[in-house]
């Protein structure tokens, strides 16, 4: 028997679209999801004051459950930072450059080292890393500008952030909201991250070999006049070449050995990210020590400031959504205080049983829904903002057709970044194109029909799947 839906529920499923409105609309959220907090908290307490603590006590909540993510993104930024700055990760990407030979070879090598990177430091960062190195080399060899940011964006922004195996940042936001494991939403999302990532990068190959044949595409296409980077200046002086050679082997290894300790040890979660983090440290003060000697231990807070100024900056407009849907959740009673219905499991929930007794909702018009969803919030462009609303929906869908709350939740996630998280939204690519020095109005263009194939049969492939 379903529960009887109250105030709360339908103020809940209220404010749910006006978030989806105003992201269509390009317009923050922030406001919305804050005002929502403040309605729930007054509709279930009665108190104007506790009402407006609320919100102070959510966004707390919020930090509390993301602040491990916050801390090792910002983390692995700082690290990434002085690895530019010395020079060692000009180094660690030199030995690649070798095998690009044409054109072709230019977009795959740079497109997997890019993933490949990305798991383990993130896209932006890891397009500073590879970026001023193997963009000349691309160049050379015949790939125009403008596809080497594609090949940056769709292996970097789309297939690793998307999946998000090693920091899961991704799968922890969707998990949450959806109210099940972060490792349930990761292994459901390992078929479908699979499959958009191998139909948009060759749907992408096969555009860019199709225009540099006829002529569409040359060496000028996308260029903008303006020379800007993301990257910090260098100092080849702080080490030797040596010293260099020596940490551009050394940090391979160390984050290797933390892929085999989470293998062996079975680590997940809060624990791999914890040992990744920890390594990041210690390669950080390490590093920072031997090049700035005396001035190495300044240098190091210097560099940490530089990573959560990155880390605050990019979750300052996840913080207040995530808060709100937290409230969906088990974050209600922690939040708000045991005001649901005595029958009640959470608004997200109810609303689900709700649905199921009264929508014949199908997977199929569940899975289409999810992807819509994570299009329409990726709008906001920073890809993280809205997958929460993502898993929320999913746990929703999923009461209500009675399964596949998992692979829904992993698509809304997938759908979401791909589309916010820098292949698409033209103010999400800035990194890549600064560092090709290509506009990112064209590059979002030349990444739309590749990304939106890809969507079509992902979305296909979770049908089948659910």
């Amino acid at each position: 028997m379903g529960i009887e839906l109250t105030a709360l529920h339908w103020i809940y499923v209220l404010f749910i679209l006006f978030i989806i409105g105003f992201m269509i609309m390009r317009r923050d959220t922030t406001i919305v999801c804050i005002v929502g907090i403040f309605l729930l908290a007054l509709t279930a307490t009665g108190s104007l004051s506790g009402s407006i603590s609320t919100i102070f006590n959510s966004f707390i909540y919020a930090i509390t459950e993301l602040l491990p993510t916050i801390v090792v993104i910002s983390i692995i930024v700082a690290m990434s930072k002085i690895l530019t700055k010395t020079g060692i990760n000009d180094v660690m990407i030199s030995p690649f450059a070798k095998w690009i030979r044409s054109p072709s070879l230019a977009y795959w090598v740079i497109g997997l080292l890019m993933m490949i990177i990305s798991f383990f430091f993130w896209p932006s960062p890891a397009v500073a890393l590879i970026g001023a190195v193997l963009l000349p080399v691309a160049v050379r060899v015949g790939l125009p500008a403008i596809a080497v940011a594609m090949a940056m964006n769709l292996f970097g922004h789309g297939i690793a952030l998307s999946g998000d195996y090693v920091i899961q940042a991704a799968p922890k936001l969707t998990a949450d909201a959806a109210g099940i494991s972060v490792e349930s939403v990761m292994q459901a999302s390992i078929p479908l991250v699979i499959v958009m990532g191998v139909v948009t990068t060759l749907t992408a190959f096969y555009l860019i070999k199709r225009d540099i044949k006829s002529g569409k595409l040359t060496h000028t296409t996308g260029l903008t006049s303006t020379d800007t980077s993301i990257l910090p200046k260098k100092e080849n002086h702080l080490l030797s070449k040596n010293q260099k050679r020596f940490f551009a082997i050394l940090i391979p290894i160390l984050f290797v050995l933390d892929v085999t300790a989470m293998y062996l040890l079975n680590l997940q979660g809060g624990d791999a990210t914890a040992l990744v983090g920890g390594t990041s440290i210690f390669i950080l003060i390490l590093i920072t020590l031997v090049s700035y000697k005396n001035k190495g231990l300044e240098k190091t807070t210097s560099y940490l400031i530089d990573g959560f100024q990155f880390g605050f900056k990019v979750f300052g407009p996840v913080i207040p959504i995530a808060a709100f849907f937290y409230l969906g959740d088990s974050g209600f009673t922690t939040i708000v205080g045991d005001y649901l219905p005595k029958a009640s499991h959470g608004l997200v929930n109810d609303l689900g049983v709700a649905l199921a007794s009264t929508v014949p909702l199908t997977k199929e018009v569940g899975a289409i829904t999810l992807t819509a969803v994570g299009v329409i919030t990726g709008l906001d462009g920073s890809g993280f903002s809205g997958i929460s609303l993502a898993g929320s929906i999913a746990g929703l869908f999923a009461h209500a057709i009675g399964t596949g709350i998992s692979t829904l939740t992993a698509l809304g996630q997938i759908a979401a970044i791909w589309v916010g998280g820098g292949t698409l939204v033209p103010w999400a690519l800035i990194p890549a194109a600064a560092i090709c020095n290509v506009d990112p109005f064209e590059l979002a263009r030349r990444n739309l029909i590749p990304v939106v194939v890809g969507l079509a049969v992902t979305t296909f492939v979770a049908i089948l799947i659910i």
